[in-house]
């Protein structure tokens, strides 16, 4: 029966599959360490106390970054290049959704509505990365190779999300209310299209390395078309939802040291 599980399982066992699964996901993981850091060090002066815990969110996703590479390393496996159509972040960018690297890339500190921006952006991402690993955790928190991997990012973007949620309350009880609802919304819309392109491009990578019949690849396909109409008919409104998190200052210590194997 195709599954969640057996899909992944399918992908785990195959050292090709596998390579190009970690190295996606490493890719994306370390240009959000990167964009993390430089937001951090462009904060404006009035928001300068939030630098540390955005410095955090990045050392997260640089952490995330060496996991994966780690996971390769362990099975002897190199990374692979990254098909531009597969890249999550980058089209992100592309698209106009969060802060463009140009910006970035410039000395000058940002506005308090860059940091309105960045953590809506945040907000919508990270509830599709949250989303993500609470499946795998589900399904492979046990699992003698990867498990322990699994289970350290899973807590990590749960406290990622939990922070954006903080934070984003926090500038709405300022006034900034209208603009968050609306910047999260515009994310979201992005969002779900950019993850459904995203997704069928890694299926089609998957099956040609699998060699994946074209009826298996036909409902692998046929289930992201429709993961996104029930998002674009509603779904999306998960993504755009503030409730004070469960975990309160979650991104306010160090970073969290990984696995052992890394």
């Amino acid at each position: 029966m195709l599954s969640a599980k057996s899909l992944f399982q399918e992908i785990l066992d195959n050292d090709e599959s596998f390579a190009l699964f970690c190295s996606i996901a490493a890719s994306g993981e370390s240009q959000g360490g990167w964009e993390n850091a430089r937001i951090a060090a462009l904060v404006p002066e009035a928001e300068r106390e939030l630098a540390p815990k955005i410095s955090r969110h990045g050392a997260d996703e640089d952490k995330h970054g060496r996991i994966f590479n780690a996971l390769m390393k362990k099975r002897g496996l190199d990374p692979v290049r990254v098909p531009p159509e597969t890249d999550y972040t980058m089209l992100l960018e592309k698209n106009g959704i969060g802060l463009a690297h140009e910006q970035l890339k410039r000395d000058e500190r940002l506005a308090v509505q860059d940091i309105v921006t960045y953590l809506s952006h945040s907000r919508v991402t990270e509830q599709r990365a949250s989303e993500q690993m609470d499946l795998l955790r589900k399904h492979f928190a046990d699992h003698p190779h990867i498990g322990r991997a699994v289970k350290q990012i899973s807590h990590d973007e749960d406290n990622h999300l939990a922070y954006c949620h903080e934070e984003l309350l926090r500038f709405a009880y300022a006034g900034h209310g209208r603009v968050i609802q609306r910047t999260l919304r515009e994310c979201a819309l992005a969002e779900i299209r950019i993850y459904r392109d995203v997704s069928l491009a890694v299926m089609a990578h998957m099956g040609r390395i699998l060699g994946w019949s074209k009826a298996k690849s036909a409902v692998l396909a046929a289930g992201i078309h429709a993961m996104y109409a029930y998002e674009r008919l509603g779904g999306w409104r998960r993504m755009v939802s503030l409730t004070q998190p469960e975990r309160r200052d979650a991104l306010g210590g160090p970073a969290t040291p990984e696995p052992e194997f890394a």
